[in-house]
């Protein structure tokens, strides 16, 4: 059993970045010292007005990271034509318009079949990147992402996370049945949004076929107590806990 990995998102690196100006702190020595440190993947979500991570940011940190690269965002012209200079290992399609703050909801496989069909046989066509979906967990939007051509989904935990403190079996249980259902079709599983030290553990050690979590916001806040470094090996201690201790709650 592997455990799954690790994709550090920089985007909040970039926020603090623009808040100040200039190049400090410098998201790509971020970058290059969290794969240092052990993160498996550097994950980014360049939106248009480039109020966090940059497309400078994007072709710079192609050309220098040697751990797998995923670019989320919203398949606009500007977006597929970003990923095909850069090919990078991973593309996240994720259907948040430009003015939302933060991702906030899966795609409507069903209602948006054809279009993302179109879009990644595209993507498929000019990269050789692994394609995957944002959904919401709902079993029912699976065997429609199948269809669309994409390699994997990528679960939205925000309602995962929300409800952990008052029950994680309830909090997990349409992640599970979303997962089983993902996996009967050939597809991977990826997760993200709001994972952190808390409920990442339980969600490694009960979600079926998890391959990898993109998590940025909460591994940036705890690496402020603790540092990137000492906050990354947390992170990846709770995602090999299972693992390494199989009796461990």
């Amino acid at each position: 059993m592997n455990a799954p990995k690790l994709s550090v998102n920089v985007n909040k690196i970039a926020t603090l970045r623009n808040a100040r100006g200039g190049n400090n702190p410098n998201v790509l020595q971020v970058a290059l010292d969290s794969e240092l440190f052990g993160a498996e993947g550097i994950t980014v979500h360049p939106r248009p007005d480039e109020r966090h991570i940059r497309k400078a940011d994007v072709y710079v940190l192609s050309k220098n990271i040697t751990t797998e690269f995923n670019i989320e965002g919203y398949p606009s012209e500007d977006f597929l034509t970003l990923v095909a200079e850069v090919q990078p290992a991973q593309v996240t399609l994720v259907p948040d318009p430009p003015h939302v703050l933060t991702s906030n909801n899966g795609w409507d496989t069903k209602e948006q079949l054809q279009f993302l069909r179109q879009v990644i046989t595209r993507i498929k066509a000019e990269t050789q990147s692994r394609v995957s979906i944002f959904l919401n967990p709902d079993p029912t939007l699976t065997g429609y992402a199948s269809e669309t051509g994409a390699d994997r989904i990528e679960l939205y935990t925000e309602a995962y996370a929300v409800n952990f403190p008052k029950s994680p079996e309830k909090a997990i249980q349409a992640y599970v049945l979303t997962a089983e259902k993902a996996l009967e079709y050939g597809l991977g599983i990826n997760a993200g949004h709001d994972l952190d030290l808390k409920n990442l553990s339980y969600l490694a050690k009960n979600l079926p076929g998890l391959q990898e979590v993109s998590i940025g916001h909460a591994l940036v806040c705890d690496a402020l107590y603790h540092g990137l470094q000492n906050t990354i090996q947390l992170y990846l201690a709770q995602l090999r806990k299972h693992i390494l201790y199989p009796s461990s709650k």
